[in-house]
This record gives C-alpha cells, sequence and structure tokens, in this order.
C-alpha cells in the first residue's frame, strides 16, 4: 500500500496496499438525500439522525446461494498485499511453501496504480477461496483532498472538501456512497460474497488540514453506511498517524458522530506483527477488526517464486478456537496422549475411553458398525484389522502408533499453516500427540505458533525440511503413521 505509517508524510512508492463479525446493521437510507448524511461532519455541526440508528448484530455467514465462503473470516495469522494479484501458479507456490494465508487484492478504484487485473476473474477469486487463501479485496479511489500525490493520473479524483453550511461536506459523502457501490458492484462481479469485508485504502495526508481531515471522515462514514446497507463488511487501510489516527480519535472523542468501520487496517512499519500502535489506543476495534501493515515493499521468495510485498498480521473473527463437533453421538476424541491398547487380558483391561475413540474413528471410517462400549472385542478387533490391511500397515491386534496417527489423520486434506482453523488442523494436532514424541498439543483446532513448533519437530524426525506447514508430504508422512 501506498500509505507510510511512521509519520502521517506520504510514502513516495506508486502501489497501493490493503474480521470477528460484523458488528452493526444497518438499514439507514439517511436524512439528507440518501447520501449517508445522517450525522455531522465536525464538532460544531448539528447532529442529524438517520432515519433507522438500529444497532442490532448482522453476523457474517456464508452466502446461501454460491459455492465461496465469506472472507477473510475467522483468522490470526499472517499475511500479504501486492500490487497485481500473482498468478495461480505464483499463488499455488507460496500456500506450499510460505507463512502467508491471506493476500490484499486491488478490485476496484481509479487511483490504484494497478487498474489493469489481468489475473484477477472470478476463476482466480474462486480457486484461490477453495484452496484456503483469505482475500482482503481492497478500493482505491478519491483520496484525502491535501494529498500530494493525487490524483495519480489525472482523472482519477479527490474527495471534494467543500464543507457547506451545515459542515456536512455533502459532496464528500456523495463520493464516498458511490465509491461503496462501485466497489461492491466489483466484488459480486468477481465473486467475493455478501458478509466479506471491502476495504478502502485511504493513503497518508496531513490531518492537521480541518477540511482535508473532515472530508475525508464524512467520506469514509458515508463509505461503511453504504457497504452496511449492502450487506457487506467495512474496513479501511490508513497509516497509523494519519487515517487510523483521525479513526481513533473520532471514536473516542466524537462517538456518535460518525458511523466508523466495523475493521481498520493499520499501516505501521514496526516490524512488530501484532495490531498496536502506540498512534492509536489500544482499546478500540478488539478483539477481532484489526490488521496491521507491519511491513513494506520488499521482495521475497518461497519456493524459488519472487513477489514484491507488505507483510501484514491479521486479526480478524472468532479465531480462538475452531467450533468442536459432536462425533458419534459425543465420543470423546481429544486426548494429549494415545496409549497402546491390547487386547484385554487377566491382568489388563484396555482403557474404556481410548477403546470408545477407536471405535468411533473406525465407524467414521466404515469399518466398524458395532456398538461404541469401550470394548476391545472380537468385532473391534476384526474392523481394526480391515484398517490396517486397507491402509498397508502390518495386521496385528494391537493399537499402536501407526493405528493412532492413520486413523486420526484419514480424510481430505489441505495445506495448513499458521492462522489455519477447523477439523483438519485439529486432525493434525492429535496425529502429533500420538506420534510418541513427547508432544501434548492441545486440539483447539488452530494452527497456532505451538502447533507449527511441533509440526517443524516432527518434520525433522521424519526427514522433511522443518517449515512448520503441513502440506502433501507431511499429511503422507502421518497418515502413514511414521514417527
Amino acid at each position: 500500500m501506498l500509505a507510510r505509517s511512521r509519520t502521517p508524510a506520504p510514502r513516495p512508492r506508486g502501489r497501493a496496499r490493503r474480521g470477528r463479525r460484523l458488528l452493526l446493521r444497518t438499514t439507514a437510507l439517511t436524512a439528507v438525500a440518501g447520501l449517508g448524511l445522517g450525522l455531522a461532519a465536525a464538532v460544531s455541526a448539528p447532529v442529524v439522525p438517520d432515519r433507522v440508528t438500529s444497532t442490532e448484530t448482522h453476523p457474517i455467514e456464508l452466502a446461501r446461494d454460491t459455492t465461496n465462503p465469506v472472507t477473510p473470516g475467522d483468522f490470526a495469522g499472517f499475511g500479504f498485499d501486492q500490487c497485481l494479484a500473482p498468478t495461480q501458479k505464483a499463488m499455488d507456490t507460496w500456500l506450499r511453501t510460505s507463512p502467508f494465508l491471506a493476500v490484499g487484492i486491488y478490485i476496484s478504484g481509479k487511483s490504484r496504480a494497478c487498474r489493469d487485473q489481468p489475473n484477477l476473474t472470478p476463476t482466480w477469486i474462486r480457486n484461490q477461496l477453495t484452496r484456503g487463501w483469505k482475500l482482503l479485496p481492497i478500493t482505491l479511489g478519491p483520496q484525502a483532498s491535501c494529498s500530494t500525490r493525487f490524483p495519480r493520473y489525472g482523472n482519477d479524483p479527490t474527495i471534494k472538501a467543500k464543507p457547506g453550511r451545515k459542515k456536512l461536506y455533502v459532496p464528500a459523502r456523495k463520493m464516498g456512497r458511490t465509491e461503496a457501490g462501485t466497489a461492491v458492484a466489483e466484488a459480486k462481479r468477481l465473486g467475493i460474497v455478501p458478509g466479506s469485508t471491502l476495504w478502502y485504502d485511504l493513503e497518508a495526508f496531513d490531518i492537521t488540514n480541518t477540511n482535508c481531515r473532515e472530508s475525508a471522515m464524512a467520506f469514509l462514514h458515508a463509505w461503511t453506511v453504504r457497504l452496511h446497507e449492502l450487506d457487506y463488511v467495512s474496513g479501511v487501510y490508513s497509516s497509523a498517524g494519519s487515517g487510523i489516527k483521525m479513526l481513533d480519535d473520532a471514536r473516542v472523542n466524537r462517538p456518535k458522530a460518525y458511523r466508523l468501520p466495523d475493521r481498520i487496517w493499520v499501516a505501521r512499519w514496526d516490524g512488530r506483527a501484532n495490531t498496536s500502535t502506540s498512534y492509536i489506543r489500544e482499546d478500540g476495534w478488539r478483539p477481532g477488526n484489526r490488521v496491521k501493515q507491519y511491513q513494506g515493499g520488499h521482495n521475497e521468495t518461497w519456493g524459488g517464486v519472487t513477489i514484491n510485498i507488505d507483510r501484514n498480521w491479521l486479526e480478524v473473527g472468532q479465531y480462538d478456537n475452531a467450533p468442536l463437533t459432536k462425533r458419534c453421538g459425543g465420543v470423546r476424541i481429544s486426548y494429549r496422549t494415545f496409549p497402546t491398547l491390547n487386547p484385554p487380558s487377566s491382568s489388563s483391561t484396555p482403557p474404556v475411553g481410548r477403546v470408545k475413540t477407536l471405535q468411533c474413528l473406525l465407524t467414521e471410517q466404515g469399518k466398524y458398525s458395532g456398538a461404541i462400549n469401550g470394548k476391545l472385542n472380537r468385532r473391534t478387533l476384526n474392523a481394526l484389522a480391515a484398517w490396517q490391511s486397507g491402509r498397508g500397515l502390518r495386521t496385528r491386534a494391537v493399537v499402536g502408533t501407526q493405528e493412532w496417527m492413520s486413523l486420526h489423520t484419514a480424510g481430505r486434506w489441505s495445506v495448513l499453516k499458521i492462522g489455519s482453523l477447523g477439523a483438519a488442523v485439529r486432525r493434525v494436532q492429535l496425529a502429533l500427540n500420538s506420534a510418541d514424541s513427547g508432544v501434548r498439543l492441545r486440539a483447539t483446532g488452530r494452527y497456532d505458533a505451538t502447533t507449527a513448533q511441533a509440526v517443524r519437530a516432527y518434520q525433522r524426525r521424519v526427514g522433511l525440511k522443518p517449515t512448520g506447514i503441513v502440506e502433501k508430504r507431511t499429511w503422507s508422512k502421518l497418515s502413514r503413521g511414521i514417527a
């Protein structure tokens, strides 16, 4: 992105850059000619309420009429942004080899540096979402009137700074509504569904210039109002020292004056992969509604593919743990240890809970149809033998490391890395707990730094490059019970 976060000064490069559930649902059409003019743009201006001021929650859900998921969804991890959407080959390579799982893409805006996006098609969008990428769709349209670097092309407008008699900055609000409508139209064309977050890129400007600041604030207010009307989530990217500080000051000092964005994307190049900055207060847009661009433009190479990027850290949505699903009527699957199970004898009986887990896993794989009663009986052992034979394991009346690992990892695989969330992550965590290596992970379904560390240790033991990313080769080792 263009904004430089260390000071409000503009960044000299010509590239533009850019979660928790949507907190507000608004059906407000506004009190002034439908322009999102419902709230005053200056401290001294009167407050003109929106026609509807409902604060009911509007959950972000998967649209029922599409196969594409809402983006970015629930995610805490690394992302990158680049002016030009990369090729599919580059995206696939970086998915397998890089730490990133989110990518910023420019979908609209006359002031964006990459007006032509040859790779950016509905198919490209669908492919990335299907593979697990989190997308951050960005608009770089009219910029602040006091920006020193816009208009960029001569025919790209800047935000009109005329305050008007009541200081409502009506022209700026018109522009904000129009830009939001254009962004939604392009998002829908590409297959980015309602409930997704659309980000406005407001590059650095002088926030001490009153008309420039207040017109930018009015513009972003109208952008947010219009996105809410169209069932999208409002996000704003800007430098920590200008646009983001402006928004945070408005949040604290004029809490009823504006419809603020649901999420903020802070440009602050301090090299720290978090969402904090001294420019704004810690309580705003938390939890789950912050992104931070913590490193500016530079080349990175992963899997032999080099891209010039900015680095980001995302904390969006409800990303703490993946929801638990009931399995086999409520059988416990998640343990930190999976001891070897031997058939019962006069001196020992296998633990009932672990045997139930075994029976449930075999049931899910279509090998067992008996009662889940915790008894390692002949029927259970026959099902076990069928599983072992089908997986190329030695047939034996013992449930050891190989059996546990192969059962836990059975099913479809996908690339997993920091930020991944869901049942596949939980399967890997349980397989690592089964590997008899001393690992004792909580099977949260959230791929965090602890999980990545355990994966790297496992990869070293089995002769793989310790990337901390669970890709095809790592899945293969886990599914074969190689410990």
